[in-house]
């Protein structure tokens, strides 16, 4: 233990004198770092909010890394294994080698000025990525070459499509044996339905991978294999070098798959083929050919590909002229608030830090209008107005202060003490008056945008301090980090006055734990790590309840007559309310409101378990109330009548229930499928890859934990997973009947 301690005191020390050096000696020989306050300010066509998404481990934050360093922003490569990168900047991050939290960063390439976010591949920390997406206009998908698309690929692959971001493709680790760029391309195909649209292909496999050929403009891209990748030579391939001659024939028809398939997709780009190069396609200008393809990108029609390796500093600066080719302006999206707002300031809140010196760091993107420090912004969701102090261009954690920003970029702003994430942003409460009837000229209820879906957490446990002295620091801890992490749910026990910790994961909640101790300073305790539930009905019931109440010379009497019944079209989560036409036609609009909040809160707490319920419908028959009767009355009549109606129809215990994908060898294949099946596990099909073996199996999340620990003792450390929320199911009579003795505390 104490060696333990030792190395980590020494790694730790490397990690801060590497980020040390690399940020803070710019007057080293040779030094050409460029500095955050020379960041281009460019005209809004010229700029690029872009997203870094894949699944973990395909090489996210290496390519990050790279673009900084190429882009001339950092003066030595970081190493995510060194826990020295710019983006990973959290302790938690730097000594377990993945992103936890997203990381904004603004740098400048060719004219350009790109805003990236780099996004955590975990799947605790999908909510990340949802809110970085929300704001971006652009994304790149990473893949491992060698496994394609994987399972949490899919999740933000599918994120992306959801706000409608175009994306462009790099397959990354094309150094590895196994790496395989038919089967990646089939794979996007299959897994994400997308059109891949091959715009270069490798040359060289595994440790020989040495460049790319270019078949926009048929030029090699070649790499030294001992550089750094800044300097890379460029050249026209030749018919004259043996060693070429079949490459080009490759690549020759590699190219005229890439034109055919652009021309079956952009109805312009195949007029121009037939009307001017009907006798040659390849004679088409590669301005013409990449101009059809950046249409194809923006319409989501198909997404470029492009190959490399971060790690081997090969093809990243491709991908860099990728993304200012192909990827859209902020212009190029269309936004109705920006219509609305005209030139005045409407920005989205969609990220809170907290700094110990500076308070509250709010992101802010700006879709209208210019931001400026020291203003008064209004806050559309909270009403209130606050004060922007000072206004930061980001640089994960380090950050250089400016006047002001314009619309299209990503800001970070110290003063705003009461925003949240989804918070809408404005100059004054008169501007958004104004843009409020401008959108209702359109049809339009509001001039807000829309904020972040958060959600249900699946995992949560007791979380206590070391003494009740330290309850309000806890507190205050807990606060801060669900205005960071609106995935993080914090809620009271109403039976034990326990602080109950809701998470999104068994890593999330560790993530959590340890950030209270670090940050905060507390050594709080955690309990048992409990699986968050859902409760559905098995049959119909119908019931009646009358509230009859005095409360000082006021009487108030209301009888609620109703009927619940399983809904399986609606099982997915949410809940369905109805109201009779009897029902219908007496209420008021505000009883119909009372009546609609007894039976939501009903809905919070099943008769079983007491968890959230799904899949269930209500119908209103009857509401029958004296005059003078208040709502928060007819609310609690309601509410009353749901319970006993779902006392009455019987209930069922619904678990969640995750998508596994387990890569193993296949002779460690047995031990993980009679381990698997040991969790209740169902295997829905085993797939080849390689030399490995992929497994795809539902299992129940309670059945999940520890999972890595037996799986690294099964495969001798060989086998990789990743789990992914499915669905929720009804669990078996017996395996209820369990549960509902150990929450009762017979077993």
């Amino acid at each position: 233990m104490i060696w333990e301690k030792y190395f980590l005191v020494l790694r730790c020390c490397r990690w801060s004198a590497s980020r040390f050096l690399k940020r803070n000696y710019s007057f080293l020989p040779g030094d050409d770092v460029k500095s955050l306050r020379s960041v281009i300010s460019p005209d809004v066509s010229k700029i690029r909010n872009i997203g870094i998404m894949a699944h973990i481990d395909a090489g996210k934050t290496t390519t990050t890394e790279r673009m900084l360093y190429y882009a001339g922003y950092i003066r030595a490569l970081g190493d995510v294994d060194d826990g020295d990168t710019v983006t990973d900047f959290m302790a938690q991050e730097r000594e377990r080698g993945i992103t936890i939290q997203s990381a904004a960063v603004t740098f400048d390439w060719k004219g350009h000025r790109i805003n990236l976010i780099d996004t955590p591949g975990h799947v605790d920390f999908t909510l990340e990525v949802e809110r970085a997406l929300r704001v971006l206009d652009g994304a790149v998908a990473v893949f491992d070459a060698s496994a394609g698309v994987e399972a949490q690929t899919v999740t933000v692959w599918r994120q992306a499509a959801k706000h409608h971001i175009p994306c462009v493709c790099f397959l990354n680790k094309m150094d590895k044996p196994a790496a395989d760029l038919n089967f990646s391309l089939e794979s996007i195909r299959q897994k994400l339905k997308a059109n891949p649209v091959l715009l270069q292909i490798p040359v060289g496999r595994g440790r020989n991978f040495s460049g790319v050929i270019d078949l926009l403009t048929n030029q090699r891209l070649t790499w030294k294999p001992t550089d750094d990748g800044r300097a890379f030579e460029t050249r026209r391939l030749s018919e004259s070098q043996q060693e070429e001659a079949a490459l080009l024939r490759e690549v020759r028809q590699a190219r005229m798959a890439l034109i055919e398939q652009v021309a079956d997709l952009d109805d312009e780009f195949a007029e121009l083929l037939l009307s001017d190069f009907s006798d040659n396609f390849d004679a088409v200008p590669y301005i013409k050919l990449r101009e059809a393809v950046r249409r194809l990108t923006l319409a989501r029609k198909g997404v470029p590909v492009l190959c490399g390796s971060s790690l081997r500093n090969k093809g990243v600066q491709p991908l860099l002229d990728a993304i200012t080719a192909f990827l859209p302006a902020p212009d190029e999206r269309p936004h109705d608030l920006v219509r609305w707002y005209k030139d005045d300031l409407c920005a989205l809140a969609f990220k809170v830090l907290h700094d110990k010196q500076r308070g509250p760091l709010v992101f802010l993107r700006i879709y209208s209008g210019t931001l400026r420090a020291q203003t008064a912004m209004h806050n559309i969701n909270r009403n209130s107005t606050e004060r922007l102090s000072r206004l930061l261009v980001p640089f994960a954690d380090q950050h250089v202060q400016i006047p002001s920003m314009t619309a299209g970029n990503i800001a970070l702003t110290v003063g705003l003490k009461q925003t949240v994430t989804g918070d809408t942003i404005v100059s004054s409460k008169a501007s958004a008056a104004a843009a409020a009837r401008r959108a209702q000229t359109d049809g339009r209820t509001g001039a807000v945008l829309s904020g972040v879906e958060v959600p249900d957490p699946v995992f949560f446990c007791t979380i206590e301090p070391p003494t009740m002295a330290k309850q309000a620091d806890l507190e205050n801890a807990l606060n801060n980090l669900q205005r960071e992490d609106p995935s993080l749910k914090v809620r009271i026990d109403p039976d034990s006055g326990q602080t109950i910790l809701c998470g999104m994961g068994e890593l999330h909640i560790e993530i959590i734990h340890d950030r209270i101790r670090r940050e905060y300073g507390i050594e709080t305790h955690l309990g048992p790590l409990q699986v968050a539930y859902r409760e559905t009905v098995l049959h119909r019931a119908a019931a009646v309840d009358t509230l009859d109440r005095a409360v000082g010379e006021r009487r108030h009497v209301v009888t609620v007559e109703l009927a619940v019944r399983p809904d399986r079209d609606h099982a997915d989560g949410s809940r369905r309310l109805t109201f009779a036409e009897e029902a219908a036609g007496t209420l008021s609009e505000g009883m119909r409101e009372a009546v609609e909040n007894g039976v939501h809160s009903s809905y919070l707490q099943g008769p079983l378990l007491g968890s959230p319920l799904q899949g269930v419908s209500t119908l209103i028959q009857r509401v029958n109330m004296e005059a003078g009767t208040s709502p928060a009355m007819v609310s609690a009549c309601a509410s009353r009548c749901v319970l006993k109606a779902l006392r009455l129809a019987g209930g069922q215990v619904l678990e969640p229930v995750m998508s596994m994908e387990v890569t193993v060898e296949e002779q460690h294949l047995g031990a993980v499928l009679g381990d698997l099946a040991q969790r209740r596990g169902t295997v829905r099909d085993i797939r080849s890859r390689q030399d490995d073996k992929v497994l795809l199996a539902s299992v129940p999340l309670a059945e999940t934990r520890d999972y890595s620990t037996v799986l690294r003792t099964l495969t001798s450390g060989k086998a990789t997973f990743s789990l992914e929320l499915d669905t929720y199911e009804a669990m078996s009579a017996h395996e209820q009947n369990t549960l509902l003795k150990r929450m009762a505390g017979l077993l």
